[in-house]
Parts: C-alpha cells; sequence; structure tokens
C-alpha cells in the first residue's frame, strides 16, 4: 500500500479526475479491438446522485486471488493469473494501463486509470464481460485459466446474478434503466480524503452480463 505522503501527491480533484478518467474511456483508439478496454457509456453516469451509503467496489476476487481496489498492483494480478501482458495508452494523466483475459464468452478488463493508479499501476476498475459468442482469439488477451473465475466484487457480486439478486445484495441502485443499473457512492475516509465509487451493471434477459466496477481517493 502506498504511504499517505506518496498518496497525496496523486490524488487531485475527485468529481474531476472520475469524469476526466470516464472520458477517455468513452473515447474510441483507432485501432479499437476487443483488447481494449471497452468504451464506457458517458451517459450512466448523467444525473445519478451518489444514494449508496455503503462503500463499493473496495474489493474482488478472481477465484482464489483477492484483490483491492487502488492497492492491488497491476503486475501482481499478472504474476498471480500467470498470463497476460499490460498495456497502455495516452500520455500522463490521461494514460491507462490495462490487462485483457478472455475464456470462451468471458471477456475481463483490469485497469489501471493515470495518476489515479499512480507510478505503481494500482487497479482502479475492472470489467467483465459475458458476449453472446465466443470471445475467440486474440493476440493480446491472455487466456484465463477456470480456476481463477469467477470474478467477484466485494464477495456478493458476480455474473449470471438475476435483477433481483443484484438488488437483493447491493440495495436500491443509483440509476436504473430497462437493461442497466448505476450505483454510485462518495464518502469521506478516516484520513480526510474522499471516495468515489461506481457499478456500471448491465443486463441480458434478466441476468447480469456485464459489470464494470472501480473507486477512486482524491483530496
Amino acid at each position: 500500500m502506498r504511504s499517505i505522503s506518496n498518496v497525496s501527491q496523486y490524488r487531485v480533484d475527485g468529481r474531476k479526475s472520475l469524469f476526466l478518467l470516464l472520458l477517455l474511456f468513452a473515447i474510441p483508439s483507432d485501432d479499437c479491438s476487443a483488447q481494449t478496454p471497452p468504451p464506457i457509456n458517458e451517459r450512466a453516469f448523467e444525473r445519478v446522485p451518489p444514494t449508496v451509503v455503503t462503500r463499493l467496489a473496495t474489493r474482488f476476487s478472481l477465484g482464489s486471488f483477492a484483490g483491492r481496489f487502488e492497492e492491488t498492483r497491476l503486475d501482481a494480478v499478472r504474476e498471480a493469473l500467470g498470463e497476460g501482458t499490460i498495456q497502455h495508452r495516452g500520455d500522463a494523466g490521461d494514460s491507462i494501463y490495462w490487462l485483457c483475459y478472455r475464456r470462451a464468452q468471458h471477456r475481463l478488463w483490469v485497469v489501471s486509470g493515470g495518476e489515479i493508479g499512480g507510478p505503481d499501476h494500482l487497479v482502479t476498475e475492472i470489467v467483465e464481460e459475458l458476449t453472446e459468442k465466443d470471445a475467440g482469439a486474440s493476440t493480446d488477451c491472455g487466456i484465463i485459466p477456470e480456476k481463477f473465475s469467477p470474478v467477484i466484487f466485494d464477495g456478493k457480486l458476480h455474473l449470471g446474478m438475476s435483477r433481483q439478486e443484484v438488488i437483493t445484495a447491493l440495495g436500491p441502485p443509483s440509476k436504473s434503466e430497462a437493461a442497466q443499473i448505476v450505483y454510485s457512492y462518495e464518502g469521506k475516509l478516516a484520513d480526510g480524503f474522499d471516495e468515489t465509487a461506481w457499478l456500471i451493471l448491465r443486463f441480458r434477459e434478466n441476468k447480469l452480463v456485464s459489470m464494470r466496477g472501480g473507486k477512486t481517493t482524491t483530496n
């Protein structure tokens, strides 16, 4: 974990950083492909109040591997899984680093966003999707061993859950649409820093087929 002195160097205005990060994901690259983290739906955060009172996206697990947002390094994920190549796009505060994995219909991106992830490339966001067809081959996406599934957020959220199971586990969402719900959290930590966290969840035929969760800590 980074010391407070090192952390403060990379923590800037929270809401500004979050939306800059989301905007970066929304910009398609010239060679946009399945290996690139999927673009964020910028509408997902329009007028979404931070209604959630319990902290979100604090930890994640890939099978037996346990990690924590803003504490676990991309390198640690890669070393544990024994697969994957850290990829990069953008410059300075607009840069992101990520790992991409696949298995059958599953796609997984583990992301470290710019200044928020810091020089150690700490995990700030994870995206997992279940496609309707086999994910296919990719030279840039490692094959995730089956023992590192399922991917679980906060010990309770995973793909395949029904909409009602999600709401039972997490409570009422901050925003709800026909095929998507959003959970938004803002709170203050004991050290005085502000924490912003989110979950963007998409359903198909009442089953959770895409989950995007992340967290930023700022001063």
